[in-house]
């Protein structure tokens, strides 16, 4: 188990063995669900997960360099 803190802006860090476990790199995109008392979180596979084939659609107005760009700053 690993442990990490959420600052006030409600930012955290992944801890490095589990970005490894994960397979997670700069740049990946997690999706994040509540079941129960738990916060799950996993990797987007791109054009393999259905929610974000389904958001694609909707959310393509945000699809500009300077979107990309300006998500990556955040």
């Amino acid at each position: 188990m690993e442990f990490a803190k959420i600052t006030a802006r409600g930012r955290t860090t992944i801890p490095k063995r589990i970005r490894a476990a994960a397979d997670l790199d700069a740049g990946d995109v997690i999706a994040f669900e509540v079941e129960g008392d738990h916060l799950v979180a996993h990797k987007v596979t791109p054009g393999r997960d259905d929610l974000v084939l389904g958001l694609s659609k909707v959310l393509s107005e945000w699809a500009s360099p300077e979107d990309e760009e300006a998500w990556r700053k955040l």
